[in-house]
């Protein structure tokens, strides 16, 4: 295999977990990142021990610019993108009577137009070979709603219907778009509740237990893969039940 996977927000939790387990599939990964952070490096390192190579590339999802820079800098290293993963994204919790106008605004302009931005300067590649794997990171928050995350719901519901649209404008060129819309996932973002309220969220969840950044990754493996062919437009769930 010579496939090649752009995985955005790819240095930390689930994005970092797609990039190992793409990188074991024998994909050569380029990774986006908008802050330096310590892992940086051990996870390029780990990446490579796999025997394919990494990239990784600065910039902020929110710019089309920086966008149009970094995937760039993706075609130029690697000649092509197979699979895009839009996985960055940010929370800015709040009930809305005391949300900021920017916080609302910066999670839209990070987790949805970011999905834009990137696929946008992504698409064009594609549509040339006639093949493609577009995969997003919605969330079930997307599908139900949830206290206090408007932003983030009208984000993650808006790359919903984003995949869906593009995947009937895509088609007919060889390309697939899904969504994967994970529930409660173990990261370093649910790692600060305390654990009753871990084990309170875990009993209300039909396998009693909370997801893991791997439970996400190995559906992401399956929607890049040949497995998927017949597999477009489609929302998968990885929640362990919640939503049934």
């Amino acid at each position: 295999m010579d496939k090649v996977a752009l995985i955005t927000g790819g240095t930390r939790g689930i994005g970092k977990q797609i990039a190992f387990t793409l990188a074991k599939e024998g994909y050569h990964i380029a990774l986006n990142y908008r802050k330096e952070n310590e892992e940086l490096e051990s996870t390029i390192k780990e990446i490579k021990e796999n025997k394919v190579d990494c990239l990784a590339v600065k910039g902020d999802v929110s710019s089309f610019e920086d966008c149009e820079e970094f995937v760039k800098q993706v075609i130029e290293k690697f000649g092509k993108i197979d699979v895009l993963v839009n996985n960055a994204g940010i929370t800015k919790d709040m009930l809305l009577m005391r949300m900021k106008k920017e916080d609302f605004e910066q999670v839209i302009d990070v987790n949805l137009i970011g999905t834009f931005n990137v696929t946008k300067n992504v698409i064009t590649h594609m549509l040339k070979v006639r093949s493609g794997r577009i995969i997003n990171i919605s969330s079930v928050v997307g599908l139900s709603g949830n206290a206090g995350q408007t932003n983030y719901a009208a984000s993650k519901a808006g790359i919903i219907g984003f995949t869906k649209s593009l995947a009937k404008e895509v088609a007919s060129r060889g390309i697939l778009v899904n969504a994967v819309a994970p529930g409660f996932i173990e990261t370093s973002m649910t790692e600060v509740l305390k654990e009753e309220v871990k084990e309170e969220i875990a009993k209300s969840i039909p396998l009693k237990r909370m997801g893991t950044s791997q439970d996400v990754a190995n559906v992401v493996k399956f929607l890049a893969s040949e497995d998927s062919s017949y597999v477009t437009g489609q929302v998968l769930q990885v929640d362990g039940g919640m939503l049934m």
